[in-house]
């Protein structure tokens, strides 16, 4: 197996602010083929700017970088804005935490599904919706015909994340990234979404980079967890590894933090 992703020595710095302290400070991870990846740690780690600077979602006039990010085999610093829209339309899907911020109220479902399809790919209207349905249906959706016409407002936080990984999922990339896809679900809708990515990992062989402050949800999805700290990485070990025999105070924190109840669910 090849690496999907590999960053080395990523620093992120924002020029608006006056400390001199880095959002991301010297990173260094990979992500395998196939691997679920979990980025965790609390507001402010570094986490989430790791994750704009891979999708190339963080404005460049803001922020200073240095180190490389390489996107199966493509290094992301070195794109233009176009060819960075391509990477996202083809080797990289991206799912947020908030789905209804995300969507076009006043566009149907179906549309904004084959969107990156229309930009980047040569299909034709008819191949483009059979694809935006059958990535409905791989989201298990039910009635991928219905929700294909419907608008976001008509469907639950649930439906719409499932929409939104249909949409990151269309072009059928080689790693997706999720934000915190399930913080704004009740624990139901997101054990489901977080079954859903699981499939999709083993039936599409799609690596996964999972961001999260919750360890429960990342013990529950993710084979290995690199654990940030005021823009390090701290730790970087096998899950089971981290929970069984935390090396780093700020693990063991992290998870000393997690209520009991919810300790022994996952």
């Amino acid at each position: 197996m090849g690496k999907v992703l590999t960053i080395k020595d990523l620093r992120v710095h924002f020029k608006d602010t006056a400390a001199d302290r880095f959002a991301v400070d010297g990173l260094n991870l990979s992500i395998e083929e196939g691997e679920i990846l979990g980025l965790v740690g609390e507001s402010g780690s570094g986490k989430t700017v790791t994750a704009m600077s891979v999708s190339g979602l963080l404005p460049r006039e803001k922020a200073e970088f240095s180190g490389s990010i390489s996107l199966d085999g493509r290094e992301i610093f070195s794109c233009t804005d176009r060819e960075m829209l391509e990477i996202l339309g083809d080797k990289l899907g991206v799912v947020f935490q908030e789905p209804m911020t995300s969507m076009d109220p006043v566009m149907p479902i179906g549309p904004q599904v084959e969107e990156c399809l229309k930009n980047h790919s040569r299909l034709s209207r008819g191949e483009r919706r059979l694809r935006a349905l059958e990535a409905l249906g791989q989201a298990d959706l039910p009635d991928p015909e219905r929700i294909y016409r419907q608008y976001p407002h008509e469907l639950s936080g649930g439906m719409l994340q499932r929409v939104m990984i249909a949409a990151a999922i269309v072009s059928r990339p080689r790693l997706l990234l999720a934000d915190e896809p399930t913080t704004a679900l009740d624990v139901s809708v997101q054990a489901e979404i977080l079954a859903l990515l699981k499939k999709l990992n083993r039936e599409q062989g799609m690596a996964i980079l999972l961001i999260s402050h919750d360890l429960n949800v990342v013990r529950r999805l993710c084979s290995r967890v690199c654990v940030m700290q005021r823009g390090k990485l701290v730790e970087d070990r096998p899950v089971e590894e981290i929970f069984r025999q935390p090396r780093h105070p700020y693990t063991r924190q992290l998870i000393a933090a997690i209520p009991g109840r919810d300790r022994r669910l996952v």
